[in-house]
């Protein structure tokens, strides 16, 4: 399976030679805030994988999970693209938006639920968590 995918304005464009991981619909703060007020859907792939063309600017914050989060996003459109763990640097989640071909990848489960609004459409027929999910065997 490769997967391929790039921002807005085209100036980013990745390829990645294998299926992801995960995939996850996230409700954090952080992730509303990018998402405009809705959630992310974010697919987790192993970093190695991964191959970018283009240049990112990079926003570094600590997420709502304390973990040290590095958001990678197009300079001049603004697209946010990849973001990686300081914990999990053999990761890197690929914002499904900016794929190609978003029907390529589903969200697995949904996570931080429990600051989602009200009136967030979260799919009932995915398991969901109320916070960050533990670490499995290769999450």
């Amino acid at each position: 399976m490769e997967l391929t995918g790039g921002c807005l304005c085209k100036a980013v464009h990745y390829r990645i030679a294998e299926p992801p991981v995960t995939a996850r619909a996230c409700w954090c703060r952080m992730c509303q805030t990018i998402g405009g007020g809705s959630g992310t859907v974010n697919a987790l792939f192993n970093t190695s994988a991964l191959t970018i063309s283009g240049d990112l600017k990079e926003f570094s914050f600590i997420a709502d999970s304390g973990n040290v989060m590095y958001c990678r996003f197009c300079p001049i459109c603004g697209t946010h693209v990849l973001v990686t763990s300081q914990r999990r640097p053999h990761f890197t989640a690929v914002r499904v938006g900016t794929l190609d071909d978003p029907n390529k990848v589903s969200p697995e489960s949904t996570i931080w639920t429990s600051m989602a609004p009200t009136w967030a459409a979260i799919d009932p027929k995915l398991p969901c968590l109320d916070g960050q999910p533990p670490p499995g065997r290769s999450t």
